[in-house]
């Protein structure tokens, strides 16, 4: 039964088959593909929008429109304010059951220049604060809320340069891989159902205080993003990476996925020291 209907999804064109009897493997069929690279001076996201992603997520539910125009303009957006890169490259791809949109440069890499402004150790340490939200190089231009919300937004939302990776999916935990190829600039690869059920308003409201004009107050810290490999959080250093920032916000709330525990230093200047000096911050 399973092969009359892989047959007859071959036959509709939605999956492709490779390889002869039992070694034959099924795939996804690419139906329909896009790539073109912008000269990044004087470019406007909302051109590239129409140009290239809204034709081809026209047929769409609106509510997945509605995410891609969000995701897609503000992720170009942020390459053409932030790169310095002569050429932006936007590439969409769709088949019978999702779409992907890429954003790419070749400028100074987003971790780097995050790290540079800051004042950060490492590149590691922009992906934690990229994960806060509310992290923005420009601030006169930018809220440095895009890329906190298209991440919860998307299925998938990676943002790949040099020799790292952040990788946030809903329902899974937010992970940093180290690369062994150097990837130039700055890749972010989105990926949605095509008929995801998920509201772009409700992604707002999940981190925003309705009672004051819906302001951004709320946020969500992966901890295992402080942690580097073969380490646990034990030290006061690390406990002050971790709240860097917080005053930015009303309510956080601290994800323990992937800690086994946690040091007497580190608990005591987070819960006792930091939170005895913010009583307005509530720390869940």
């Amino acid at each position: 039964m399973a092969n009359g209907y892989l047959q007859a999804l071959v036959r509709d064109g939605l999956v492709e088959a490779e390889g002869t009897t039992r070694a034959k493997t099924y795939q996804l069929r690419t139906l329909d593909f896009v790539e073109h690279s912008y000269p990044r001076e004087g470019l406007q996201e909302d051109v590239v929008w129409r140009e290239r992603v809204a034709p081809r997520v026209a047929a769409l539910p609106e509510n997945v429109r509605n995410i891609w125009h969000y995701g897609a303009t503000e992720m170009i957006n942020n390459a053409i304010d932030h790169s310095g890169a002569p050429e932006v490259r936007v590439a969409v791809r769709t088949n019978a059951l999702e779409t992907e949109v890429l954003v790419a440069d070749e400028g100074e890499g987003i971790f780097v220049k995050i790290q540079k402004a800051l004042g950060l150790h490492d590149p590691r340490e922009s992906i934690l604060e990229l994960a806060k939200g509310k992290l923005t190089t420009a601030p006169e231009h930018h809220t440095g809320q895009g890329i906190f919300f298209t991440s919860r937004a998307m299925d998938v939302f990676e943002i790949e340069s040099h020799r790292l990776r952040f990788r946030h999916a809903p329902r899974t935990d937010d992970v940093i891989i180290e690369q062994m190829a150097d990837v130039p600039g700055t890749r972010i690869r989105m990926c949605l159902a095509n008929h995801s059920p998920r509201v772009l308003r409700e992604v707002f409201d999940a981190f925003t205080d309705e009672t004051e004009d819906y302001a951004f107050d709320k946020t969500v810290v992966p901890l295992r993003l402080a942690q580097y490999e073969g380490e646990k959080l034990v030290s006061r250093s690390q406990a002050k990476r971790v709240a860097y920032r917080f005053e930015r916000f009303k309510r956080v709330e601290l994800d323990f996925t992937g800690i086994s525990d946690i040091g007497q230093a580190f608990a005591d200047e987070l819960f006792r020291v930091f939170a005895v000096a913010h009583p307005e911050i509530r720390m869940t």
